[in-house]
């Protein structure tokens, strides 16, 4: 085997840091028993530099013997080949965010979304250890990250179905990566933590999340399991699961250690702990207490969560909140998304009976891949010239985060009262949707959703171009202005500082906290300040 060119320019030191750099995703499950409408909540964000836009995926019906493409090309950073699958006869209809570039993999991709049967899929970076990286086949064939997700929104019917689509597709094709990945996937009874793993042997490890768990994935990670999993309605995994661990001397079932999926097949080292392993300014830990302290958790609850700047930055693609419970009609489905981070910008309402997404949600050229190489193809040319939602709340984050303990506060409480108002009508809005269904008028519930969805997102962005406008001329008038003073407009890459309205805030300050505890700080000084933000 070939090992990846990156094996051959860096020291061992710096391979065992790579992976918790990478861009990443959230991941957030919180159990039916701990909110109050009895429903599974799913949120998180979506981590990657590339641009995100809203896409609704209609249901389909495909003739026999017809197939998908999946996989990586040889572009990825572990090199592949492009394989061909089986396509199945029909595929659910579903709603996701949608990018265009994550280590070299073919666009477009997706950390997924929710689909027609109440299945909400996240997807969520978690790395392995570096044997299983050096051990990934040069070339690799298999079935990779956004293409699992995407599967599991068209085929499952549940939760514990988006496991089995999962298990089922990496035995049968393999599984393409990047160095590891995992899945969080709920319904409205349960949740599942899938983790698959790097090195071509189709690994892979699946853990239930019941109706009293709350569940955070920064990365996304299993400990112990049982060695007889298959007898168990709680853990699900490849066959070899434990075998190849005994095989490669990772672990004895003749000692005294249990076996743990993080411990055996996680990243090794001192500095690596099960739910440490984010390397902001909270540790999944502390997301975890921190949702905990807030049952019964609503979903303005969540939002708070999926929001907070100690986690959600410039990083931050966008914001996702779902609630899952018994649907009376599938149109009803209703997920909140942030266009971009949500630490600065607002959760809009979308129904999956929404039967369009406005231009300004829609795929945009900025941060897009090879938008700098390449001219607009003139097909797109008006969805070009309408205003871009991304970009414009990434303007109000950059205004916010130069003077974040003035500024924040302010936008916060705008956003939050903007949230409040779309809450304040969602219940005639569904009320309404029900009623004419039931009285078989779906296609006038369907223009109902849908012209509420675009309106509130078109208030959304007006809304936005005021506080822009208003901080622009703040920031200017009051002499606050400042101008780079480097020669380089992109940062160093992978690992460096990213724009964050906590960086450079003073410690003794409420919400402070040290620029050095950005990425791998002591995590027990770092939770001493857990909360203070919001005091």
């Amino acid at each position: 085997m070939v090992q990846p060119l990156l094996h051959l320019l860096l020291p061992a030191a710096a391979l065992l840091l790579f992976p918790s750099s990478t861009s990443a995703s959230y991941g957030f499950y919180v159990g039916k028993h701990l909110s109050p409408t009895n429903a599974t909540l799913l949120g998180g964000t979506g981590e990657e530099v590339s641009s995100h836009w809203l896409q609704i995926f209609p249901a389909a019906d495909y003739p026999p013997n017809s197939t998908l493409t999946v996989g990586v090309t040889p572009d990825a950073t572990l090199p592949g080949n492009l394989i061909n699958i089986t396509q199945v006869p029909h595929t659910f209809r579903y709603m996701s965010m949608e990018y265009s570039d994550y280590e070299g993999f073919p666009a477009p991709l997706t950390n997924g979304g929710v689909n027609e049967n109440g299945v909400g899929v996240r997807d969520i970076w978690a790395t392995n250890r570096d044997e299983l990286y050096y051990m990934t086949p040069d070339p690799q064939t298999g079935i990779q990250y956004s293409d699992l997700a995407r599967l599991v929104l068209e085929r499952a019917s549940t939760a514990r179905e988006g496991v089995e689509v999962i298990g089922q597709l990496i035995a049968e094709y393999g599984y393409a990566t990047y160095g590891g990945n995992s899945h969080l996937i709920a319904d409205k009874d349960e949740g599942w933590v899938v983790w698959e793993f790097a090195g071509g042997e189709k690994l892979w490890a699946a853990e239930r999340l019941g109706p009293d768990e709350v569940r955070v994935s920064y990365p996304g990670y299993i400990e112990e399991f049982p060695v007889d999993f298959e007898n168990s309605t709680d853990y699900m995994g490849s066959p070899n699961i434990v075998s190849f661990a005994v095989d490669q001397g990772w672990w004895s079932p003749n000692g005294t250690e249990p076996f743990n999926i993080f411990k055996v097949y996680g990243p090794q080292g001192e500095n690596y702990t099960a739910r440490d392993g984010g390397f902001k300014y909270m540790s999944q830990a502390a997301l975890e207490n921190a949702t905990l302290a807030m049952v019964p958790v609503t979903e303005e609850a969540l939002m708070e969560r999926v929001r907070d700047p100690r986690i959600a930055d410039d990083e931050s693609g966008y914001g996702q909140v779902l609630s899952l419970h018994d649907f009376p009609e599938s149109d009803l489905i209703r997920i909140w998304i942030a266009p971009t981070g949500s630490v600065t910008a607002p959760f809009n309402p979308w129904w999956l009976g929404v039967q369009s997404v406005p231009p300004e949600y829609s795929e945009h050229r900025y941060l897009t891949k090879d938008a700098a190489s390449t001219f607009l193809n003139p097909d797109y040319q008006l969805q070009e010239a309408s205003e871009f939602a991304g970009r414009l709340f990434k303007r109000l984050l950059y205004y916010t985060c130069s003077n974040p303990a003035t500024l924040l506060p302010v936008i916060t409480d705008m956003l939050e009262g903007f949230e409040n108002q779309s809450r304040s009508d969602i219940d005639w809005v569904e009320e309404s949707a029900q009623l004419l269904i039931e009285n078989g008028q779906r296609e006038a519930a369907q223009r109902l959703l849908t012209h509420h969805s675009h309106t509130r997102a078109q208030q959304a962005l007006e809304l936005g171009e005021r506080m822009v406008g208003a901080l622009d001329a703040y920031v200017k008038v009051t002499g606050q202005w400042r101008a780079p003073n480097g020669t380089q407009i992109n940062d160093a890459g992978e690992g460096a500082e990213t724009v964050n309205c906590l960086v450079g805030l003073d410690p003794d300050q409420p919400g402070g906290v040290p620029l050095s505890l950005k990425k791998r700080g002591n995590m027990d000084q770092r939770d001493r300040w857990s909360g203070e933000l919001r005091r």
